[in-house]
């Protein structure tokens, strides 16, 4: 049987030669959006199927930040879908519930954050404009909206004054652009900002980038120089030290981390460490991964049933094992298990003192891919960018991204 630990001790070194010393690399200041302070800078990205409220307490556990509820359309709050509301789920430790809204429709947009605000008690409202998903950007959503540069200021406006009554801030996410011919990122930070939105999140690739390549973290620092609301950081951030580097490179105010953290929760106790001047990695043996998994699983179970508890907990197991050489046969046996006990037994064969692949440091994590030869859009997308009088319900899909 695994050890149950609630918060298991993971074995930490020091942080590689690159990274800063006690004392050294920049200052980092508490994150302020709004009335919404948030002491170590750094927001957990919401990911779809990820999210959820057991790994939200899972990598709370960890260390700090804020930490994002996975994306939740606008129609499917405001017409009360019941898979829509069934992902509206906090933990108690949860002292800011975060959720990430999703829409193309200002009025629908404005509603789904009232209730958000005054019926589920969200103290902060964060929207998805950067979604590179071609059955979201063929329909006009997601990191096409941008383009359309008055629906994306009307979008933000009504949300923005619908969350005002509630003292609750609203941010926002985007992309550098379409490509490289049709990048929206200046503007959108400028309209940002404008709208009254509390800060701005950009991922440093383009939708036709999807996840390929390497993030342009100067197009980060010269949205940071073009806006005076806080800007954050997103794209390939594998350690706590890129982290930090960067913070130095942008001036950014805070960062976003995504695929980082799969399979690897305590990413945030080694980023709660780096801005707090004590750059440290941590290092788990198979054991002690095994024992996080364990944990992993309880909450699951809690937040569901130990059935699909279970069964969600499948998809992860690839990201907590990378680089151990645990064995086929045990793998594939934890990518199917349908129950606690069956999970215990299975991890209770693997070696507990496997070092930790020091190998897999600094290397990207979850999906990847090539950059698509061209962005799906609806027909004359680009002949213009107005876009108040378009129909684009047909984008609202409940899908992640950004």
């Amino acid at each position: 049987m695994v050890s149950q630990l609630v918060n298991p001790a993971l074995r930490q070194a020091p942080g590689p030669s690159s990274a800063p010393e006690q004392g050294a690399g920049p200052k980092v200041r508490p994150l302020r959006l709004g009335t919404l302070t948030v002491d170590t800078p750094v927001v957990l990205a919401p990911m779809a199927g990820i999210t959820n409220a057991a790994y939200r307490q899972l990598c709370r556990e960890q260390g700090a930040g804020l930490y994002v509820c996975e994306m939740i359309t606008s129609r499917g709050i405001v017409e009360r879908d019941a898979k829509t509301l069934d992902m509206l789920q906090f933990d108690p430790g949860e002292s800011t519930r975060s959720v990430q809204l999703y829409g193309t429709d200002p009025y629908y947009m404005a509603e789904a954050a009232k209730i958000l605000c005054g019926d589920f008690g969200v103290g902060h409202v964060d929207m998805n404009f950067g979604c590179p998903v071609p059955k979201v950007t063929r329909k006009g959503g997601g990191a096409a909206l941008p383009w359309k540069r008055d629906l994306m200021e009307a979008i933000l406006r009504a949300v923005v004054n619908a969350a005002e009554p509630y003292a609750v801030p609203v941010t926002c996410k985007t992309r550098k652009g379409i490509d490289d011919d049709h990048l929206t990122y200046l503007d959108a930070g400028r309209i940002a900002e404008q709208a009254g939105i509390s800060a701005i999140a950009l991922h440093g690739r383009t939708a036709q980038q999807a996840y390929s390549g390497t993030a342009d973290w100067d197009a980060i620092a010269a949205l940071v120089d073009h806006v005076d609301i806080p800007v954050l950081g997103n794209g390939d951030i594998w350690e706590a030290a890129d982290a930090l580097r960067m913070i130095e490179h942008t001036g950014a105010a805070g960062v976003v981390i995504g695929r980082g953290c799969l399979g690897r929760p305590w990413l945030f106790r080694d980023l709660a460490d780096a801005f707090a001047g004590r750059p440290t990695r941590t290092l788990p043996t198979s054991g002690e991964v095994a024992t996080m998994v364990r944990r992993h699983a309880e909450l699951l179970a809690g937040l569901m049933t130990e059935q699909r508890g279970c069964a969600d907990l499948r998809k992860h197991m690839s990201w907590y094992f990378k680089g151990f050489p645990v064995g086929g046969d045990i793998r594939r046996n934890l990518g199917m298990i349908s129950s606690l006990t069956e999970l215990d037994d299975h991890l209770s064969r693997l070696d507990p003192d496997l070092p930790y692949p020091v190998e897999e440091f600094g290397k990207p994590r979850g999906r990847q891919g090539s950059p698509r030869s061209k962005v799906a859009l609806p027909e004359g997308w680009l002949a213009d960018t107005c876009g108040l009088d378009l129909e684009l319900s047909g984008a609202e899909i409940g899908v992640s991204g950004g």
